[in-house]
């Protein structure tokens, strides 16, 4: 019997070789779209999933109560980790660290050998929290000297050209300091979110960097005692910082570490989404792609039902029952599955290297076997949920009826099919309209004025004797041929500043607490980024008073509530400073927030790094000069060049690398719906032959014909249209709502989405009742 029903099935492929062929197509994009989706999301969520113990490991977050809402930050003070441990019987170990992402890239040497890597501060139960393999030396005891350095694998190799013997050797540490190697640690594993090349001991942070309980410029991580309750731990730490301080607007609250990733976005205080989303889009976007892959068997399966219906009374007549031909026909959809499944797992093959480009990522189609049950467990869904309508509907056929020849299609069964293609494009269209938001948010994105010209602007981050004394340096910089500009900041304006609550200002009101983003500077840094000043003017060699002196942005000037602040004198970190000007306000990093109060003060002692804007036209070539001019000034040293308008996309990576993957998506979507609607209208061309025949020799037209057979589907994407654009506007209202400055909404986007989508069904339908119109109407009247 299973002979002969597998026999039936490729007897069935092979006599319908255009819906065989459609639906081969459609379930192989589908599965290989959700199997790539599947990849990309199980990475996801491995990410800092690292350790048995994770759950324990809590990341402890400060939420600073501010006008205007509470604002939740990863870093808080670099004291509170001993005291935690100290205090907290809860508190199995803390550790203080300061992650490479928050800091520079500092140079480390060995002999003639020079590397630029990340670098990470930790305390001395870093690996009692994290725990990551050492290759050599004692984890218990590798951090605990202040002067020892641990290197990763990869980052001992390019120092020493081994990774064996190296305990007790020497590594220099900013051209200043030099480091006892006391252990190697193996490569970071690619589910790391922040990587690091080696750590230096927090102690080393502490002698180099201002540390104390209002300065929040440290994470801070502890890990709980097994059965510890958590919601307790939180209620308890809350107010921890009032028992240190005499006035803070900061509380404390915890997240376990593993889910800052996912779920690194708060809102007012609160858990409030973050990559999750995305996520759970893109998931959703694999499902919805399966279902619109399964609609064209159901749909094909349906349509042709008449050409099997004999097959079916004739096997009922002699005795099979519904349930075998349920079987049979689940079955034939599960081959089809199993065989779309042998040309997804080529195509994605083939499309992972291009895939991993556009996500960033390192997949491997079967690095982890369980994504093998995964593929399994979504081609028997597929095929089953492909299969379940035909074989219930071919099943329910009354054999007398069809050997009578008395079957005809039901209203039910038209209704279905039609809801099924409504659905379909529905779903295409949705994403049609979301692929032109993202777009059009994006250019905004990329065109807006933020403030300061970032295009042709480097920097890079001082070292050595150039931290003492950096003016001959910066007096020879600014001669190099193809440097317009140069001068001296903290960081830049996209990353590395600082922030603070320690301003005061006459009429300031009582209890009123707002940060502001501050930045040491030099002369020359408003004109090199060019910003433009509103009031008064910026730092000059010409005025010696700068020093106490002070630059705010127009939205600092308001929160102040300072109609005319220059002259005015404020508390800046409990000193008397004085306002000179009043830059036009710019973002300093994102577009997702409102622009932010800041302050300028003007302090080249402090300023870390270099900033210049290039000429155009050989850019590499003055590079190669100011790389030329930073060695001979700080031998042993390399610069790390970083141009500004990159870190500004890095910003808006997230959201760039969902515009590249919503279009794919969509155009996959609508190509596989357009393959379903492809085939119906094959069908239903072949199926009315003879009235498009009889109509020909009565003088109807192609034009007519054409219209004729393109009117219904034409109805059913235009309420497609209808039920697919609010539930649109919706969808990209909610993204939009992520970004403080955003596109209104137009009505042409909508207009845009639908026409899109009718032109397309035109030309799928168009292309089967062009073909139609020109048979010859004699082959087909004289059966």
């Amino acid at each position: 019997m299973f002979r002969h029903t597998l026999l039936l099935i490729f007897r069935n492929f092979r006599k319908y070789r255009s819906t065989f062929f459609i639906n081969l197509t459609g379930l192989a994009s589908g599965l290989a779209c959700a199997m790539l989706i599947c990849l990309w999301v199980m990475d996801e969520y491995r990410m800092d999933k690292l350790f048995s113990h994770d759950a324990r490991i809590l990341h402890v977050l400060g939420n600073h109560h501010q006008e205007g809402g509470i604002k939740t930050a990863l870093a808080t003070p670099g004291v509170m980790a001993e005291a935690l441990k100290a205090e907290m019987p809860e508190v199995e170990y803390a550790v203080a660290t300061r992650p490479p992402g928050s800091m520079p890239r500092f140079t480390i040497s060995s002999g003639n050998e020079h590397y630029k890597a990340r670098q990470m501060f930790a305390s001395a139960d870093y690996f009692k929290v994290f725990p990551f393999p050492l290759a050599d030396g004692n984890p218990e005891t590798v951090l605990k000297n202040k002067k020892t350095i641990l290197l990763s694998e990869s980052t001992a190799q390019k120092l020493f050209h081994t990774t064996h013997g190296l305990i007790g050797k020497p590594v220099t540490w900013r051209q200043e300091e030099t480091f006892t190697i006391s252990g190697i640690f193996k490569d970071l594993p690619s589910n790391v979110t922040d990587p690091f090349d080696y750590i230096v001991s927090y102690d080393v942070f502490l002698d180099n960097f201002n540390v104390h309980w209002d300065n929040h410029n440290v994470h801070n991580f502890v890990i709980l005692k097994p059965g510890a309750n958590v919601a307790a731990f939180d209620a308890k730490i809350k107010d921890f910082l009032k028992t240190k301080i005499d006035f803070t607007a900061v509380t404390l609250s915890t997240q376990p570490h593993f889910e800052n990733y996912l779920y690194g976005k708060f809102t007012n205080g609160v858990q409030d989404g973050g990559r999750i989303e995305y996520v759970r889009l893109f998931s959703l976007i694999a499902l919805f792609i399966l279902l619109i892959a399964s609609i064209n068997f159901m749909n094909l399966s349906t349509a042709r039902a008449s050409r099997r219906m004999k097959e079916v009374g004739v096997k009922k007549a002699i005795g099979a029952g519904r349930r075998s031909l349920i079987l049979q026909y689940l079955g034939e959809s599960l081959l089809l599955a199993f065989m779309a499944l042998g040309v997804a797992l080529v195509a994605v093959f083939l499309l992972l290297p291009f895939f991993n480009t556009i996500t960033g990522k390192e997949l491997s189609l079967f690095a982890d076997m369980r994504m093998t049950g995964i593929f399994l467990l979504l081609t028997i869904v597929t095929g089953l949920l492909a299969g379940s309508y035909p074989a219930l509907y071919l099943s329910g056929f009354r054999p007398v009826m069809i050997l009578k020849g008395q079957f005809t299609s039901t209203i039910r069964e038209l209704w279905v099919r039609k809801g099924l293609v409504v659905f379909q494009f529905s779903i295409s269209i949705v994403l049609i309209l979301a692929v032109i938001v993202v777009f059009l948010q994006l250019r905004f994105v990329q065109g807006k004025n933020m403030g300061y010209d970032r295009e042709n602007v480097v920097y890079f981050f001082k070292e050595g004797k150039l931290r003492d004394d950096s003016r001959q340096f910066m007096q020879r910089l600014r001669e190099i041929p193809g440097v317009v500009n140069a001068s001296n900041a903290t960081g830049n304006l996209t990353t590395h500043w600082g922030t603070t609550t320690g301003v005061e200002w006459p009429g300031k009101q009582k209890g009123l607490n707002i940060e502001f983003g501050c930045q040491a500077i030099d002369f020359g840094l408003i004109e090199t980024m060019g910003m433009q000043m509103a009031k008064g003017r910026a730092f000059s060699p010409a005025f010696p008073t700068d020093s106490t002196a002070v630059i705010i942005n127009e939205v600092a000037a308001a929160a102040m509530g300072l109609d005319d602040p220059i002259g005015k004198q404020v508390d800046f970190w409990e000193e008397k400073v004085t306002i000179i000007g009043v830059v036009k306000d710019f973002h300093f990093k994102t577009i997702h927030k409102a622009v932010t109060p800041w302050i300028f003060y003007f302090r080249p002692d402090q300023a870390n790094a270099v900033v210049a804007r290039l000429a155009r036209g050989d850019q590499q070539e003055t590079l190669r000069r100011i790389e030329s001019l930073f060695r001979e000034m700080n031998p042993g040293s390399i610069p790390d060049f970083r141009f500004m308008d990159e870190d500004f996309r890095t910003v808006y990576v997230s959201e760039l690398r969902v515009g590249v993957l919503s279009r794919y998506f969509a155009g996959l979507a609508v190509i596989i719906s357009c393959l379903g609607l492809f085939g119906l209208a094959a069908f239903t061309a072949e199926r009315r032959m003879k009235e498009i025949s009889v109509r020909k020799i009565l003088g109807g037209s192609a034009a007519h014909i054409v219209l004729l057979l393109s009117a219904d589907f034409t109805k059913l994407v235009g309420v497609a249209v209808c039920v697919a654009l609010p539930l649109g506007y919706l969808i990209t209202r909610k993204w939009l709502d992520g970004f403080a400055y955003r596109i209104e909404l137009q009505w042409w986007y909508f207009a845009l989405a639908g026409v899109l989508a009718l032109v397309t069904a035109w030309l799928t339908v168009g292309s089967q009742a062009v073909k139609a119109s020109r048979v010859n109407p004699v082959q087909h009247l004289k059966d």
